[in-house]
């Protein structure tokens, strides 16, 4: 039996840098929004670039392995160059492949700016490809199912399994990402009704239940059934619920970030796995924002994510309070 299986996408990962973007303010009707640039009708020359297995289903699966958990990975891979290096790397962080292959495996051009954030595009491959059918249903004895973003035919899937997991008694922690509230909505909310944890973040819950102060949007969102629910928040750090209280941490002041994917994954699934390893919950959070704070330290969603040894040497030596107060 596993400890926990994860679904959701799996690619390779590019990271380009140049040093001839830019980052614009443009006003649009809808408000601001910060834009990359670059210039047009120029060749430009790539300063730095790496290449890394990436995926939210994907890194997930490799945040728990890391930390000890008996962990698999259900999702669909191509049998292309780019899937056989995907495998590899599962197989290299010790996560099973419980899915199936075929056609063309997913990928993501990452772009870095000079404020060191990103734009991503994202090529999905066969990831949406995923059939119920497919699935070898002995192999889905787990503890927990932990559910990220599948589209198409693929969600249909996770959406039948995480059903049978409640059925089953099964823990389901569910992280969802914008693309699936902005794009299925109807079908990201019938997954909120089955989790145990949700976790995600400020935009994302405001996508689900409006714009509100965050203890506010935590309590439209456990009318929809979920008992933990976590947002993150950036630069101003989490607010989370649990049995009756508001638990928050906020961020450290001296962190020197360098890009910023995968900080969600990494936080979510180390928030799981501090409940898996029956930890209290202040430290849960506390090992979760130390893990994200590990990984947007350095390109690549997976580079810095800790061991488990690491990690507790990590949350040892962090004195944050996490703030708690009645709900």
């Amino acid at each position: 039996m596993y400890d926990i299986i994860t679904m959701g996408s799996n690619c390779i990962d590019l990271f380009v840098h140049t040093d001839q973007s830019g980052v614009i303010d443009i006003h649009f009707k809808s408000g601001r929004r910060e834009l990359i640039s670059y210039p047009v009708g120029t060749k430009m020359l790539i300063t730095k670039h790496m290449d890394n297995l990436g995926g939210n289903g994907a890194n997930s699966a490799v945040a728990f392995a890391r930390l000890g958990l008996r962990t698999a990975y259900l999702g669909k891979i191509g049998k292309d160059v780019n899937g056989q290096l995907i495998l590899k790397a599962l197989k290299k962080e010790k996560v099973d492949f419980i899915g199936s292959k075929c056609g063309e495996s997913g990928f993501s051009i990452i772009l870095d700016s000079i404020e060191h954030d990103r734009t991503i595009l994202t090529y999905k491959g066969c990831n949406n490809d995923l059939r119920f059918k497919d699935v070898k249903k002995p192999n889905l004895k787990t503890k927990w199912f932990y559910v990220s973003t599948m589209l198409g035919e693929s969600l249909h899937t996770m959406q039948r399994i995480v059903k049978d997991a409640h059925k089953n008694k099964i823990k389901v922690a569910f992280n969802p990402s914008a693309t699936l509230l902005e794009n299925e909505t109807r079908a990201a909310i019938d997954l909120v009704r089955y989790a145990d944890v949700l976790v995600l973040n400020k935009d994302e819950a405001e996508t689900l239940v409006g714009k509100d102060l965050l203890e506010i949007n935590i309590k439209k969102l456990l009318v929809y059934g979920p008992r933990i629910v976590a947002i993150t928040d950036g630069k101003r750090g989490v607010t989370a619920y649990k049995d009756g209280y508001y638990y928050t941490i906020q961020p450290r002041k001296d962190l020197k970030v360098v890009e910023t994917t995968g900080a969600g994954d990494a936080f979510a699934s180390t928030l799981v796995a501090g409940f898996i390893l029956k930890k209290p919950f202040e430290y849960c959070l506390k090992m979760a924002i130390n893990n994200a704070e590990s990984v947007i330290c350095y390109h690549g969603a997976q580079n810095l994510l800790l061991s488990r040894r690491k990690l507790f040497e990590s949350v040892r030596k962090d004195k944050r309070r996490v703030e708690k107060r009645k709900a």
